[in-house]
């Protein structure tokens, strides 16, 4: 590690600046990608077919064919090219038609016992309680997924000084690192929200250190303090890790199996990321409960009562009603009990070097209600390899076939190829390679303030070098990954 030496003082470490891989676009063939090499293929059949049969007419017939293909397959349209919004479009229209869209709580008819009182394809989830932890384990049938929810607390890392920042970030990369290394984990998630701050720590302290002497000053203090929430905002870090129980079959088989079995094999996950947590200076706290998970569920979807489920630490902790009451779909945004919400998916990170605390902007903006949520897919040494080597591979034959042709090397795919190549150095240096996801989640009382928060996220993005767009055509699902500590994935 690198060092700077000041007069009197013992060298100390630099913070170092970082640089993300790009967002890959090369594609299947020659930067095509496979919706795009599919529709013109079409195209180029229906020529074929029209000569075969004789031309003529026949090529007349097929030329609109060969221009639908071409639009669909070159023209873009909101940052994708028109084919790639087919299958969104499509799956959108099969909603709608189905009536999909809306959703509202069965008071009457009970949900059968276990399952989760939420909307879309996460009604599938189901709750089984670790008799060791008293943990909540939410089971995914469909994913073949188990996850568990842990709180962490961490000193302010912008107000840390240069070179225990630095340390600090040395010390998050070998929790990451540590979560590539059993192969058993499908997904770990970082949720950071921010939440109305109901007054619970002044009236706990005045429980605590107040002199409830009936005196005037005593009274009045105490009305005060019981008037002062909610007042402000503060934030709320959540790590979620998900068991990836196909790949663990065969240790949940030794431990067991079943769900006692997969149980077991994910506490050892979740003891090996507290030490590690615990290394990195981080402090986590016992793994989320079923009450602790209800209250997250439940401030997601209906903001509204956040402040007094924290404030009474008695109601909304059970996980049967933890999801919302009602729940109405659009396009651009989503509407449920008291709040709207969108979705924001964030496309590129930054290309330019960038010291760690870039994200401040975006995690420190004040005044919007939001929840941004890292979801990483840790992916084995073994596995890593051999993917570097494929895409290393690939990018050369490209290259090959592109000069053969005459076709020009531009920079972005010079820039992707290099990517590759610090991947793999990474990777030999003893780092964990993951693919990362960061979606952000916008919520507000009403449409209005909803359009003025996401304009404000979008400037905040903007200044953390990062690009964002907003997801269309899929909010509901877009949500359930973006607000909630479940490993979730649009």
């Amino acid at each position: 590690m690198a060092s700077r030496t000041r007069a009197g003082h013992r060298d100390e470490p630099e913070l170092h600046p970082v640089k993300f891989s790009r967002l890959t676009r090369r594609g299947v063939l020659l930067g095509l990608s496979l919706s795009q090499l599919l529709v013109l293929a079409v195209a180029a059949l229906s020529i074929v077919v029209a000569l075969y049969m004789g031309g003529g007419m026949l090529l007349a017939y097929a030329a609109p064919i060969c221009l639908l293909s071409a639009v669909l397959a070159w023209v873009p349209a909101g940052g994708r090219k028109l084919i790639e919004w087919v299958p969104i479009a499509l799956r959108w229209v099969w909603r709608v038609t189905g009536g999909q869209l809306l959703f509202r709580a069965r008071i009457v008819k009970p949900r059968p016992a276990g399952t989760l009182a939420l909307p879309g394809d996460a009604a599938a989830l189901r709750e089984y309680l670790d008799p060791v932890t008293d943990a909540a384990m939410i089971h995914d049938p469909h994913g073949q997924t188990l996850t568990a929810v842990l709180t962490v607390t961490h000193p302010a890392f912008v107000l840390l000084d240069p070179s225990e920042q630095e340390r600090r970030v040395s010390g998050w990369g070998r929790v990451l690192a540590t979560c590539c290394r059993s192969g058993r984990l499908a997904r770990v998630q970082v949720l950071e929200r921010t939440l109305p701050d109901s007054g619970s720590g002044l009236a706990e302290w005045w429980s605590e250190h107040g002199r409830a002497d009936g005196s005037w000053t005593s009274t009045v203090y105490a009305e005060l303090i019981d008037r002062a929430g909610p007042a402000g905002e503060r934030h709320a870090t959540t790590l979620s890790v998900a068991l990836d129980m196909r790949a663990a079959a065969r240790a949940i088989r030794t431990a067991g199996g079943g769900m006692k079995g997969a149980a077991a094999v994910l506490r050892q996950e979740m003891t090996t990321l507290s030490a590690a947590l615990r290394a990195a200076d981080l402090t986590p706290s016992e793994w989320a409960g079923p009450g602790e998970v209800a209250v997250m569920l439940r401030s997601a979807y209906d903001p509204a009562v956040a402040a007094t489920l924290e404030r009474h630490r008695d109601l909304g902790r059970n996980l049967a009603t933890a999801g919302p009451v009602t729940l109405t779909e659009s396009w651009q945004h989503l509407h449920s009990d008291s709040a709207f919400h969108a979705v924001l998916w964030i496309t590129e990170w930054p290309r330019s070097l960038v010291y760690p605390g870039f994200l401040a902007p975006i995690l420190l903006s004040s005044g919007v209600r939001r929840a941004f949520s890292l979801i990483a897919t840790p992916i084995r040494s073994d596995q890593a390899a051999r993917d570097i080597r494929k895409k290393k591979t690939e990018y050369i034959s490209d290259a090959h076939q592109r000069q053969r042709i005459g076709q020009i090397e531009d920079a972005q795919q010079s820039a992707e190829f290099e990517d590759v190549l610090q991947q793999e150095a990474d990777l030999t240096s003893g780092h964990g390679i993951l693919r990362y996801t960061g979606l952000i989640a916008v919520s507000a009382p009403t449409l209005d303030e909803l359009e003025g928060a996401v304009s404000a996220l979008e400037q905040a993005a903007i200044q953390a070098s990062c690009e964002t767009r907003r997801l269309v055509g899929q909010q509901a699902a877009a949500f359930a990954a973006a607000a909630l500590p479940l490993c979730r994935t649009v």
